[in-house]
Protein backbone atom coordinates (compact mmCIF):
# COMPACT_ATOMS: atom_id res chain seq x y z
CA UNK A 1 0.00 0.00 0.00
CA UNK A 2 1.83 3.17 -0.96
CA UNK A 3 -0.91 5.90 0.60
CA UNK A 4 -3.89 6.63 1.53
CA UNK A 5 -5.52 10.13 1.24
CA UNK A 6 -9.18 10.73 1.34
CA UNK A 7 -10.33 6.79 1.14
CA UNK A 8 -7.51 6.56 -1.77
CA UNK A 9 -4.74 4.08 -2.01
CA UNK A 10 -1.97 4.21 -4.64
CA UNK A 11 -1.51 0.95 -5.98
CA UNK A 12 2.45 0.26 -6.18
CA UNK A 13 3.66 -2.42 -3.83
CA UNK A 14 5.98 -0.87 -1.07
CA UNK A 15 6.50 -3.63 0.97
CA UNK A 16 9.53 -5.53 0.63
CA UNK A 17 11.13 -5.74 -2.54
CA UNK A 18 14.07 -6.18 -1.38
CA UNK A 19 12.56 -9.60 0.39
CA UNK A 20 11.11 -10.60 -2.60
CA UNK A 21 7.49 -9.97 -1.07
CA UNK A 22 4.12 -10.33 -3.15
CA UNK A 23 3.40 -8.95 -6.46
CA UNK A 24 2.20 -9.92 -9.79
CA UNK A 25 -0.89 -10.45 -11.93
CA UNK A 26 -3.93 -8.31 -12.22
CA UNK A 27 -7.07 -8.96 -10.39
CA UNK A 28 -9.04 -12.28 -12.55
CA UNK A 29 -6.98 -11.64 -15.43
CA UNK A 30 -5.23 -14.08 -17.49
CA UNK A 31 -1.47 -14.24 -19.13
CA UNK A 32 -0.66 -11.72 -21.43
CA UNK A 33 1.35 -14.41 -23.33
CA UNK A 34 3.65 -11.63 -25.24
CA UNK A 35 0.61 -9.66 -26.59
CA UNK A 36 2.02 -6.41 -24.66
CA UNK A 37 5.84 -6.59 -25.27
CA UNK A 38 6.30 -2.98 -24.47
CA UNK A 39 4.47 -2.92 -21.32
CA UNK A 40 7.36 -3.71 -17.74
CA UNK A 41 7.35 -4.09 -14.49
CA UNK A 42 9.71 -1.77 -12.75
CA UNK A 43 11.66 -1.83 -9.29
CA UNK A 44 12.54 2.14 -7.93
CA UNK A 45 16.05 2.54 -5.98
CA UNK A 46 17.36 4.73 -3.70
CA UNK A 47 20.50 6.55 -4.14
CA UNK A 48 22.34 3.81 -2.76
CA UNK A 49 21.10 1.63 -4.91
CA UNK A 50 18.06 0.01 -2.27
CA UNK A 51 14.77 -1.31 -4.36
CA UNK A 52 12.03 0.72 -2.73
CA UNK A 53 9.10 -0.39 -4.84
CA UNK A 54 7.61 -2.00 -7.65
CA UNK A 55 5.47 -0.64 -10.26
CA UNK A 56 3.98 -1.23 -13.90
CA UNK A 57 4.76 1.23 -16.77
CA UNK A 58 4.67 1.12 -21.01
CA UNK A 59 7.30 1.88 -23.66
CA UNK A 60 5.95 4.81 -25.51
CA UNK A 61 9.19 5.11 -27.23
CA UNK A 62 12.95 3.80 -26.96
CA UNK A 63 13.93 5.85 -24.28
CA UNK A 64 10.74 6.90 -22.05
CA UNK A 65 8.91 4.48 -20.15
CA UNK A 66 5.82 5.63 -18.85
CA UNK A 67 4.11 5.28 -15.43
CA UNK A 68 2.50 6.60 -12.47
CA UNK A 69 3.68 9.47 -10.39
CA UNK A 70 3.96 8.02 -7.30
CA UNK A 71 5.86 5.05 -8.69
CA UNK A 72 8.61 7.82 -9.28
CA UNK A 73 8.61 10.14 -7.10
CA UNK A 74 11.54 10.81 -4.03
CA UNK A 75 13.30 8.97 -2.77
CA UNK A 76 13.73 7.18 -6.35
CA UNK A 77 16.74 7.75 -7.66
CA UNK A 78 17.08 4.74 -10.63
CA UNK A 79 14.94 2.66 -11.70
CA UNK A 80 15.24 -0.81 -13.42
CA UNK A 81 12.59 -2.30 -15.44
CA UNK A 82 12.32 -6.33 -16.95
CA UNK A 83 10.10 -7.03 -20.04
CA UNK A 84 9.68 -10.51 -19.62
CA UNK A 85 6.19 -12.05 -19.59
CA UNK A 86 6.92 -14.02 -16.37
CA UNK A 87 9.62 -12.24 -14.43
CA UNK A 88 8.90 -15.05 -11.94
CA UNK A 89 10.55 -17.42 -13.64
CA UNK A 90 13.89 -16.24 -14.49
CA UNK A 91 14.66 -15.20 -10.64
CA UNK A 92 17.17 -14.90 -9.51
CA UNK A 93 19.89 -15.26 -12.47
CA UNK A 94 17.29 -12.48 -14.72
CA UNK A 95 19.01 -9.82 -11.35
CA UNK A 96 15.49 -8.90 -10.10
CA UNK A 97 15.10 -6.58 -8.13
CA UNK A 98 18.58 -5.13 -8.73
CA UNK A 99 19.55 -5.38 -12.47
CA UNK A 100 16.83 -5.74 -15.15
CA UNK A 101 16.72 -5.45 -18.73
CA UNK A 102 16.52 -1.52 -18.96
CA UNK A 103 17.55 1.32 -16.31
CA UNK A 104 16.87 4.67 -16.29
CA UNK A 105 16.31 7.91 -14.39
CA UNK A 106 12.65 8.48 -12.76
CA UNK A 107 10.98 12.10 -13.22
CA UNK A 108 8.04 13.04 -11.78
CA UNK A 109 5.30 15.58 -13.05
CA UNK A 110 6.02 19.11 -12.41
CA UNK A 111 2.41 19.57 -9.86
CA UNK A 112 2.80 16.10 -8.63
CA UNK A 113 1.86 16.65 -4.66
CA UNK A 114 2.09 13.69 -2.51
CA UNK A 115 -0.21 14.66 -0.18
CA UNK A 116 -2.94 14.46 -3.19
CA UNK A 117 -1.13 12.30 -5.63
CA UNK A 118 -4.04 11.80 -7.83
CA UNK A 119 -4.37 14.72 -9.04
CA UNK A 120 -1.29 14.56 -10.99
CA UNK A 121 -0.29 10.90 -10.68
CA UNK A 122 2.22 10.74 -13.89
CA UNK A 123 5.54 9.72 -14.29
CA UNK A 124 8.40 8.52 -16.34
CA UNK A 125 11.40 6.72 -16.41
CA UNK A 126 13.88 7.94 -19.06
CA UNK A 127 16.40 4.80 -20.33
CA UNK A 128 19.89 4.74 -20.04
CA UNK A 129 19.73 3.00 -23.52
CA UNK A 130 17.54 2.62 -26.21
CA UNK A 131 14.85 -0.20 -25.88
CA UNK A 132 13.93 -1.30 -29.83
CA UNK A 133 10.45 -2.77 -30.04
CA UNK A 134 8.22 -3.11 -33.23
CA UNK A 135 5.69 -1.20 -31.34
CA UNK A 136 5.04 1.32 -28.53
CA UNK A 137 2.43 2.38 -26.59
CA UNK A 138 0.77 5.57 -27.86
CA UNK A 139 -0.80 8.22 -26.14
CA UNK A 140 -4.17 10.34 -26.41
CA UNK A 141 -4.92 12.98 -28.36
CA UNK A 142 -5.90 15.98 -26.58
CA UNK A 143 -9.20 15.23 -24.01
CA UNK A 144 -9.60 12.25 -26.22
CA UNK A 145 -11.86 10.35 -23.49
CA UNK A 146 -14.08 13.15 -23.34
CA UNK A 147 -16.02 11.90 -25.77
CA UNK A 148 -16.49 8.75 -23.24
CA UNK A 149 -18.88 10.82 -21.08
CA UNK A 150 -20.92 11.28 -23.70
CA UNK A 151 -22.11 7.27 -24.21
CA UNK A 152 -25.18 6.34 -22.67
CA UNK A 153 -24.63 5.27 -19.26
CA UNK A 154 -21.20 4.07 -20.58
CA UNK A 155 -22.40 1.00 -21.70
CA UNK A 156 -19.81 -1.23 -23.80
CA UNK A 157 -16.95 1.13 -23.19
CA UNK A 158 -14.27 -1.04 -22.24
CA UNK A 159 -10.23 -0.83 -22.04
CA UNK A 160 -7.33 -3.56 -21.56
CA UNK A 161 -5.61 -3.03 -18.09
CA UNK A 162 -1.86 -4.46 -18.12
CA UNK A 163 0.34 -4.48 -14.98
CA UNK A 164 2.32 -7.11 -13.10
CA UNK A 165 0.40 -6.59 -9.58
CA UNK A 166 -1.58 -8.76 -7.10
CA UNK A 167 -3.96 -11.06 -8.41
CA UNK A 168 -5.65 -11.32 -4.96
CA UNK A 169 -4.84 -8.74 -1.68
CA UNK A 170 -7.63 -10.66 0.37
CA UNK A 171 -7.41 -10.31 4.71
CA UNK A 172 -6.43 -13.33 6.30
CA UNK A 173 -3.94 -16.31 6.62
CA UNK A 174 -3.16 -16.36 3.11
CA UNK A 175 -3.69 -12.87 1.85
CA UNK A 176 -2.13 -12.23 -1.76
CA UNK A 177 -1.60 -14.11 -4.39
CA UNK A 178 1.61 -13.42 -6.57
CA UNK A 179 3.85 -14.30 -8.95
CA UNK A 180 5.45 -11.20 -10.73
CA UNK A 181 3.74 -12.43 -14.74
CA UNK A 182 2.23 -9.88 -16.68
CA UNK A 183 -1.39 -10.13 -16.62
CA UNK A 184 -3.97 -8.71 -18.41
CA UNK A 185 -8.10 -7.80 -17.78
CA UNK A 186 -10.90 -5.78 -19.53
CA UNK A 187 -12.68 -3.57 -17.06
CA UNK A 188 -15.48 -1.70 -18.17
CA UNK A 189 -16.15 2.56 -17.71
CA UNK A 190 -17.49 3.18 -14.64
CA UNK A 191 -17.46 6.92 -14.26
CA UNK A 192 -15.88 10.22 -15.91
CA UNK A 193 -16.27 13.54 -15.62
CA UNK A 194 -17.45 13.61 -12.01
CA UNK A 195 -18.08 11.97 -8.76
CA UNK A 196 -14.64 10.28 -7.26
CA UNK A 197 -13.15 10.66 -10.90
CA UNK A 198 -13.54 14.17 -11.28
CA UNK A 199 -11.80 15.61 -14.29
CA UNK A 200 -8.77 14.30 -14.27
CA UNK A 201 -9.36 10.13 -13.93
CA UNK A 202 -11.39 7.72 -14.74
CA UNK A 203 -13.53 4.82 -12.95
CA UNK A 204 -12.85 1.27 -13.83
CA UNK A 205 -14.98 -1.93 -12.78
CA UNK A 206 -12.77 -4.21 -10.63
CA UNK A 207 -15.19 -7.41 -10.21
CA UNK A 208 -15.02 -11.15 -11.29
CA UNK A 209 -16.67 -10.69 -14.76
CA UNK A 210 -14.69 -7.59 -16.34
CA UNK A 211 -11.04 -7.89 -13.88
CA UNK A 212 -9.39 -5.31 -12.50
CA UNK A 213 -6.18 -4.16 -11.00
CA UNK A 214 -4.30 -4.31 -7.58
CA UNK A 215 -1.51 -3.46 -6.17
CA UNK A 216 1.75 -3.80 -8.36
CA UNK A 217 -0.54 -2.59 -11.13
CA UNK A 218 0.68 1.07 -10.50
CA UNK A 219 1.72 3.05 -13.00
CA UNK A 220 0.56 0.01 -16.18
CA UNK A 221 -1.54 1.12 -18.92
CA UNK A 222 -5.20 0.93 -19.56
CA UNK A 223 -5.47 1.19 -23.03
CA UNK A 224 -8.47 2.16 -24.71
CA UNK A 225 -10.26 -0.77 -26.27
CA UNK A 226 -7.85 -3.12 -28.03
CA UNK A 227 -5.81 -0.43 -29.30
CA UNK A 228 -2.55 0.88 -28.07
CA UNK A 229 -3.93 3.70 -27.05
CA UNK A 230 -3.04 4.66 -23.45
CA UNK A 231 -6.38 5.79 -21.63
CA UNK A 232 -4.31 6.71 -18.46
CA UNK A 233 -2.18 4.52 -15.75
CA UNK A 234 -3.40 2.51 -13.29
CA UNK A 235 -3.86 5.22 -10.21
CA UNK A 236 -5.65 4.36 -7.12
CA UNK A 237 -8.14 1.75 -5.45
CA UNK A 238 -10.43 2.39 -2.90
CA UNK A 239 -9.96 0.16 -0.46
CA UNK A 240 -7.42 -2.77 0.68
CA UNK A 241 -8.54 -5.43 -1.07
CA UNK A 242 -8.43 -3.80 -4.29
CA UNK A 243 -12.05 -4.66 -5.26
CA UNK A 244 -15.16 -2.95 -6.76
CA UNK A 245 -13.29 -0.43 -8.84
CA UNK A 246 -10.24 0.85 -9.53
CA UNK A 247 -8.66 4.54 -10.39
CA UNK A 248 -6.81 5.76 -13.30
CA UNK A 249 -4.92 8.86 -14.16
CA UNK A 250 -6.01 10.14 -17.15
CA UNK A 251 -3.15 11.17 -19.69
CA UNK A 252 -5.53 12.93 -22.32
CA UNK A 253 -4.70 16.46 -20.70
CA UNK A 254 -3.20 19.40 -22.06
CA UNK A 255 -0.62 19.84 -18.80
CA UNK A 256 0.25 15.68 -18.95
CA UNK A 257 0.71 15.98 -22.93
CA UNK A 258 3.07 18.86 -22.97
CA UNK A 259 5.27 17.40 -20.36
CA UNK A 260 5.27 14.09 -22.10
CA UNK A 261 6.13 16.04 -25.29
CA UNK A 262 9.17 17.16 -23.68
CA UNK A 263 10.66 13.69 -23.36
CA UNK A 264 9.95 12.85 -26.64
CA UNK A 265 11.12 15.56 -28.54
CA UNK A 266 14.68 15.01 -27.38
Amino acid sequence: MKRIRMLMVGLALVAAVAGFAAASAIKYGEPDNGRHPYVGLMVAQDANGKPLWRCSGTLISPTVFLTAGHCTEQPAAHVEIWFDDDVDAGYPLNGYPYTGQASGTPYTHPQYDPAAFYLHDLGVVVLDSPVVMSEYGLLPTLNQLDALARVRRNTGVTFTAVGYGLQRAFPGPVPETAMRVRMVAYPELVQINGGIAGTESLVLSNNANTGGTCFGDSGGPNFLGNTRVIAGVTSFGLNGTCSGTGGVYRVDRADDLAWLATFLSN
